[in-house]
């Protein structure tokens, strides 16, 4: 699957980067900027661009559902759209309808998706998250040891 939706857990909703690993503006900026430059300043995932800025950078998570581990695992940078997509439970709850349709097919062309094929990606996406919003997190942050 080219273009995946990676649902944060409800009960990490605010974890991130700089607020759990007390990233420094100057250090979160390098490491995002250092991302967008290995990519290209394309997106990772269709290779385009953003008509306002070309990539936007989104941390890659792992979840062991056994040990209820959240491990950062890198970075990649997305084009606005696919990066809405990875989050597509905030996208079909704030965006414009024109949006969520631009994010939906892009997920469905990307994946060679019929409407019945997204429809049941969606599901199992929320089934997964309801599961892992039900538990608390320990965060595994080492990644971050590789690369400041």
């Amino acid at each position: 699957m080219k273009l995946t939706i990676e649902l944060v857990p409800k009960s990490s909703w605010g974890n991130n980067l700089r607020s759990e690993a007390n990233l420094s503006k100057e250090a979160w900026d390098k490491l995002r900027k250092s991302s967008y430059k290995k990519a290209g300043y394309r997106c990772e995932v269709c290779k385009g661009q953003g008509p306002k800025w070309p990539v936007e950078c989104h941390e890659i998570w792992d979840y062991d559902d056994d040990k209820g581990v959240q491990t950062l695992k890198g970075l990649v940078s997305l084009c606005p759209i696919c990066h809405k997509a990875k989050h597509l439970g905030r996208t079909l709850s704030v965006e414009p309808e024109e949006i969520k349709t631009e994010v939906l097919l892009k997920i469905m062309d990307l994946n060679s998706f019929t409407e019945e094929q997204l429809e049941e990606y969606i599901i199992s996406v929320f089934d997964k998250w309801q599961e892992r919003s039900s538990k608390s997190w320990a965060l595994d942050l080492t990644w971050l040891e590789g690369v400041l």
